[in-house]
């Protein structure tokens, strides 16, 4: 390790739960990233390699382990609440307790799923690379979903949007991300200057953080894109400084939006828009900025968020966050829908589904006020949506063979919704679409 800068040490073959440390993948200033190995007994619910990610929670002084652990806080949070296709997926959280290792002790570590790298390492490689609009359409995708759930992640950059194997888009990194209250929501005053909006480069802060709103995001995706695109930022600077002090301008009117001419035309009024001097005028509704996104990236319409119950906002000590990752690796996922126009006598559960009313579709079975009927879901995804589906399958059309109901699409739940299709006389993609949604509901 020597010549670099790690937040968190770890030397390699240290042991943790099940994981052994293997490499170095990534550091932050707050965070290192190591890729580790599961040894020991076989785990059936965790993957053979994750990435870890340390957290110096541990140690340092008073004040910063203040900050580490309300950093540590949010992230355990969101990623123990939220489980969505374009969020990474944490399996657990752990706690290091290893008084031998003092620089080790006490650290918060996050098992996360292993991304095959970052975008700005792609960017490094290649400025605007000819993926570049298939890659913004499932970085909006994301953020999209994170913003359906009510919360705003802060921190929107080439290097916390994470590419998978199979490349596909993973938003990463919420250790900055806040939940909304009404319309804003309160962060750290920590951020990337080249992707903060103007109003938030010298905001004042108070006891709870500065005040943000989700067009903090939008106004990141517009500089993403700008720089996905073109390879250049929308705001003129040689340095970060000066394109802060440009933005500034801009936010005041001395300063124009010069976008530049390699930026296609299909893009140009998406960007403008994202890149509205004040969060009035900025572009404030993702799944609009989506669908326009999709249409320029040529790319194929997302499903369709279910709605969301209200829900008072709360923030658990970072103890009870880890202690709830531990008793349970697959959280609870906020994606809970609306009850109000339900039709039926009893509440509904996984092992007694029961009718209910909707006002688009008419009646059919749910099994947990889910009111999916077009949320496309297949194997590799996980959710309240794979657990409804389960459910059904399982305890509404006595397909067994689903395995655990557990909210994670896998062989056997494929297997299981492959049998129903073929029953209900259906394709057998294994992919549970509208269609198939629709037979769970109402057949039987």
């Amino acid at each position: 390790m020597t010549g670099q800068s790690y937040a968190v040490p770890v030397p390699k073959g240290y042991r943790i739960g099940p994981w052994e440390i293997r490499e170095h993948l990534a550091s932050g200033a707050f965070a290192t990233v190591y890729l580790a190995r599961l040894v020991g007994d076989a785990e059936p619910d965790l993957p053979r390699q994750a990435a870890l990610k340390f957290l110096p929670t541990g140690t340092r002084t008073p004040r910063q382990l203040h900050h580490l652990r309300e950093l540590a806080e949010r992230e355990v949070e969101l990623l123990g609440r939220l489980r969505a296709p374009r969020l990474i997926r944490m399996y657990e959280a752990l706690t290091v307790d290893d008084p031998d290792h003092p620089e080790l002790d006490g650290a918060t570590v996050l098992v996360l799923e292993q991304a095959e790298g970052s975008l700005d390492v792609v960017l490094d490689r290649t400025p605007d690379p000819d993926s570049g609009p298939a890659l913004l359409a499932q970085i909006c995708e994301g953020l999209h979903q994170l913003h359906h759930a009510g919360w705003v992640h802060g921190d929107l950059k080439p290097a916390n949007v994470l590419l998978m194997k199979d490349g596909t888009v993973r938003l990463a990194d919420f250790n900055l991300a806040a939940e909304m209250e009404g319309t804003h929501a309160y962060a750290p005053a920590f951020a990337t200057p080249d992707y903060t909006p103007p109003e938030l480069l010298w905001s004042e802060m108070d006891e709870r953080g500065t005040r943000i709103r989700p067009t903090a995001d939008i106004w990141a995706f517009g500089v993403l894109a700008h720089v996905v695109l073109t390879g250049a930022f929308p705001l003129p600077g040689g340095s970060t400084e000066a394109r802060a002090d440009a933005a500034t301008r801009y936010a005041r009117g001395a300063e124009e939006l010069r976008l530049s001419p390699r930026l296609p035309d299909a893009w140009r009024e998406i960007v403008r828009d994202c890149l509205a001097p004040t969060h009035e005028q900025r572009a404030a509704d993702t799944a609009a900025l989506l669908r326009r996104v999709e249409e320029a990236a040529g790319a194929s319409r997302s499903a369709r968020l279910p709605r969301l119950r209200p829900r008072k906002w709360r923030r658990p000590a970072l103890a009870a966050a880890i202690a709830a990752a531990l008793l349970a690796t697959t959280a609870t996922v906020a994606y809970t829908l609306r009850d109000q126009a339900s039709a039926a006598s009893a509440p509904p559960t996984c092992e007694k589904p029961a009718l209910h009313e909707d006002k688009t579709h008419g009646r059919g079975y749910t099994a947990g006020w889910n009111g999916t009927w077009d949320f496309t879901i297949k194997q590799g995804d996980g959710g309240s949506q794979v657990r409804e589906a389960q459910c059904l399958l399982k305890h509404r059309h006595g397909i067994t063979e689903v395995g655990k109901v557990d909210g994670d699409f896998g062989p056997l739940t494929h297997a299981a919704v492959v049998t129903f299709q073929k029953r209900a006389g259906l394709d057998a993609d294994g992919i549970v679409g509208p269609n198939t949604w629709r037979a769970l509901r109402t057949m039987g």
